[in-house]
């Protein structure tokens, strides 16, 4: 079986449930806790085309904004190296299995991909 990674933020609720459901589902995922040990930049330019997003669709506004990253004349690697530096700007929970990523937002999102 193919392993399931969760980037999670344990302070967040719709990251608790989604790991919550993961597990319920009898799934142990490998939880990254990504404040603590952010993607690189090629492992977040992974991600990225595993979720099928754009860099900026993946910014939480608020912290984007924080952050300096709500700015239209960045290039896609700045603002990707911006969230390498920043994590707390990156959208959250991300779970990944193979070649395929979801947001958990909301947690259900997770079911197709598990």
């Amino acid at each position: 079986m193919m392993s399931v990674v969760i980037y999670h933020n344990p302070r967040c609720s719709k990251s608790r449930q989604t790991l919550q459901l993961i597990e319920e589902k009898g799934v142990a995922p490998e939880v990254v806790l990504y404040l603590e040990n952010p993607p690189s930049m090629e492992e977040l330019k992974d991600i990225l085309d595993k979720l099928g997003l754009a860099p900026r669709k993946l910014l939480r506004k608020k912290e984007a904004a924080e952050c300096g990253l709500n700015d239209d004349n960045l290039s896609d690697d700045a603002v990707i190296a911006g969230m390498v530096a920043n994590p707390r700007a990156i959208e959250r929970p991300i779970v990944v299995k193979g070649d395929k990523a979801v947001l958990g937002r909301p947690p259900e999102n997770v079911l197709d991909l598990i």
